[in-house]
């Protein structure tokens, strides 16, 4: 296989340089270890900054994020809910911050208009009383599964190649130059070189690990951040408060719920854990903003780690590493021409930063054409037919919601397939309005492999229930199609269940545990997934699965007998069998 650019890393960075490169006419292919946006950038608050929280700081970070929120409104506008954001000054704010935040936000370019404090308890009756005063900015929420999908739909369209669970285990050089890399499918357990004439390397936290494949130091400081998801909309728009930037400090609408963040700690990158502790803490400082904040239930808590660069500053870490992006050029730096490392950066930057590499790897392969990703939309505006069909076999709710999560074209193959099969047409999770239509159509696709994958494109199981009552429907639906992600339906349950339960973990006190024992009572007790010999509660229940007791009952009846054979034999799976019942009563 060969190519000439290749990419490292399935992040915005990834895709922002796939798309980019593809418009321009270079054959480009990104290769991921993982699922597509299953790192940072599907792991942070979903703010789409103004540029206001560091206007102060960092007055270059602060202009590229107001220039480039104007244009993501514009080229992507089914991903961005556009909402503003409020800046306000608490009681334990600096006041003398203030001044200096109003003039860097005028030099920056970045509107912030001052509000009363009665106007703005007028527009988020929620927040504190005890304000002191607010400034309305235009901040954002965007999805930002959402923007990748379409990112890379849009690429592959141009003639992009996406290779997920793919891990790249060796950068071949020769003669102070990128030969190629060598690959190896997770699935298949195949190794292969991609040739190329350039390689980038855009893998975030882990670039410095790329990096050393080529024997390559960078010095990056992947900076953990800690963030929560409540079940409640707090407010309209983004709620900041107006100091230095700092923890806790920043909760963002995103339709029905809200998430407030975050945390910096120095982190491997490959830790996305979450402690009672951290949640405690953050809670503790949100309450400044939103007095009744524990009050308000927890969804969940999840974590992402930030690519941060800290060039020659070996003692730099958390917030006092700048923000900024660097594009690292190996060849002046350290003797490797065609090879270039992408760090730092903001989700909300990603198109900015892909302009500005492919700007200088492009005339290096001999391509003079200019970017325009600014200009280009993501995905087409649907037809007025289109949504006339649609309205005929989808809830007036779910409409919206799939046509902007799978893009016009996408969502006209779903409609299409409800319209031939009424069946198709069935809720599979409710809290998101999730067709089995939908669910099929993605889990089809050769870059989904688990549930998890299903999650990531559609939303399955992010809703209020965090997939206690779609889960079996889901995995039902994809036995139905296909096993070729694996024929062991208790792996199907686990690897999904499993990623749900990190997140709820961390939060269970209050209402939260009645909601555990609910899904350990449907998985555990009527599913059985978490054992081989029908005994309700056994050494099996000392893992960290989504079913396990919060306290074993010594109590508890023995779950009837059956016959281990009989359940391996049968002709469909027992989800497969629930997902049935579901359908058809």
């Amino acid at each position: 296989m060969e190519s000439d650019v290749v990419i490292i890393g399935g992040g915005a960075t990834g895709a922002g340089i796939l798309r980019d490169l593809c418009l321009r006419g270079i054959k480009a292919i990104l290769v991921e270890r993982g699922d597509l946006g299953c790192g940072t950038s599907s792991r942070f608050h979903g703010l789409l900054h103004s540029g206001a929280r560091y206007a102060v700081k960092d007055q270059n970070a602060a202009i590229e994020c107001i220039e480039e929120n104007q244009i993501l409104r514009k080229i992507a506008p089914s991903c961005v809910e556009p909402i503003n954001s409020i800046f306000i000054r608490t009681p334990e704010d600096d006041p003398s911050y203030e001044g200096q935040w109003v003039s860097a936000c005028q030099r920056a370019g970045i509107s912030a208009m001052p509000m009363t404090v009665a106007e703005a308890l007028a527009l988020e009756p929620n927040l504190s009383p005890k304000i002191q005063s607010a400034y309305l900015c235009p901040g954002a929420a965007i999805d930002g599964f959402r923007l990748l999908w379409h990112i890379f739909d849009s690429a592959k369209k141009l003639g992009g190649q996406v290779l997920t669970y793919t891990n790249v285990v060796a950068i071949n050089t020769r003669n102070g130059a990128v030969e190629s890399v060598t690959v190896e499918d997770k699935f298949k357990k195949a190794r292969y070189d991609i040739a190329c004439k350039y390689l980038i390397n855009a893998a975030g936290p882990w670039c410095a690990r790329v990096a050393g494949l080529a024997g390559i130091d960078i010095n990056i400081k992947p900076s953990k951040g800690t963030l929560i998801a409540f079940n409640h909309r707090l407010s309209t728009n983004v709620i900041h408060r107006l100091h230095k930037p700092a923890d806790a400090d920043i909760f963002v609408p995103h339709g029905t719920v809200t998430i407030l963040g975050t945390t910096s700690m120095d982190a491997d990158p490959d830790d996305n854990s979450t402690t009672q502790e951290e949640v405690r803490s953050m809670m503790e400082i949100g309450k400044a903003t939103f007095e009744d904040l524990e009050k308000y239930r927890i969804l969940r808590v999840f974590a992402g780690c930030r690519p941060l660069y800290a060039g020659d500053n070996a003692n730099a870490s958390g917030r006092a590493v700048s923000r900024d992006f660097v594009a690292l050029e190996h060849g002046p730096r350290d003797g490797l021409d065609n090879f270039m490392s992408v760090c730092g950066g903001k989700f909300t930057t990603h198109r900015q930063m892909a302009q500005k590499v492919c700007d200088i790897v492009a005339p290096i392969l001999g391509n003079h054409q200019p970017c325009t990703t600014h200009k280009v939309p993501l995905t087409p505006e649907p037809s007025k037919e289109l949504l006339e069909r649609a309205t005929k076999v989808f809830p007036s709710y779910g409409l919206q919601l799939a046509l902007n999560r799978q893009g016009a074209e996408r969502f006209n193959a779903i409609v299409s397939k409800i319209e031939h099969d009424e069946d198709q047409g069935e809720i599979i999770c409710e809290c998101e309005n999730v067709t089995r239509a939908e669910i099929e159509m993605v889990a089809n696709e050769e870059t989904t492999h688990s549930i998890s994958d299903l999650r990531r494109r559609t939303r399955l199981g992010m809703g209020t229930c965090q997939g206690t009552f779609c889960t079996y429907r889901a995995v039902g639906t994809v036995q139905g199609l296909t096993d070729r992600w694996s024929a062991n339906t208790k792996e199907l349950f686990k690897e999904f269940l499993e990623a749900r339960w990190k997140g709820i973990r961390p939060v269970m006190w209050g209402n939260q545990l009645k909601d555990v024992e609910l899904t350990r009572g449907i998985y555990e007790v009527s599913l059985n997934i978490n054992h081989e010999d029908d005994t309700l509660y056994g050494a099996s229940t000392q893992q960290a699965a989504p079913c396990e007791p919060v306290k074993a009952d010594s109590k508890a009846e023995p779950a009837p007998k059956g016959s281990a054979e009989k359940r391996k034999g049968a002709k469909k799976s027992v989800a497969a069998k629930a997902a049935k019942e579901v359908r058809h009563g």
